[in-house]
């Protein structure tokens, strides 16, 4: 099965379910590519989380152009999320990749919205994306809950897995 399946099983179950704080779904496949997402609730059409990461063993000592040439891939391929996504920032003492919404949501005055990727060869090699809200009033970022259907969800999962550099 794939990793987008896998966790759809893990999620039916759950279905009108709200959890505090979020409970940790982990699906794995046989390559040792580990999916977790962080959800806050789960109904029957979407899912809201706070955080969705991917451990890729295969890349825990990738270098910088391979993490490029990931967060390039994910940039072209994610095209339905709420905003585009684009590169942001590139450390190569610290082999991470930061992309960000481009440009951000202001629809809301005085508010910003946006997803933000961290792609790094730390540890397993992991992807995270998280959404964060910054208010004008109050200094700071706060996370944001990442709202996606099932069937974005999904796509979004069988879209990171299939851009990861060295993936047949």
């Amino acid at each position: 099965m794939s990793l987008s399946l896998d966790l759809a099983a893990a999620l039916t179950p759950l279905i009108g379910q709200a959890f505090v704080p979020a409970k940790t779904i982990t699906v794995a496949d046989g390559s040792g590519v580990t999916l977790s997402v962080d959800v806050t609730s789960v109904e029957s059409l979407g899912v809201s989380c706070e955080e969705l990461r991917l451990d890729v063993p295969s890349l825990s000592a990738a270098t910088l152009d391979v993490l490029k040439k990931w967060g390039d891939a994910l940039c072209k391929r994610i095209t339905y999320l709420l905003e585009n996504l684009g590169p942001l920032e590139y450390d190569a003492q610290g082999s991470q990749v930061l992309i960000r919404s481009t440009p951000p949501d202001t629809t809301l005055p005085g508010t910003t919205k946006y997803y933000e990727v961290q792609l790094s060869s730390h540890g397993a090699g992991r992807f995270s994306l998280r959404r964060y809200r910054n208010d004008a009033t109050n200094p700071g970022r706060v996370p944001a809950a990442i709202q996606a259907t099932h069937e974005l969800l999904a796509k979004l999962v069988n879209d990171l897995t299939s851009t990861i550099p060295g993936q047949p």
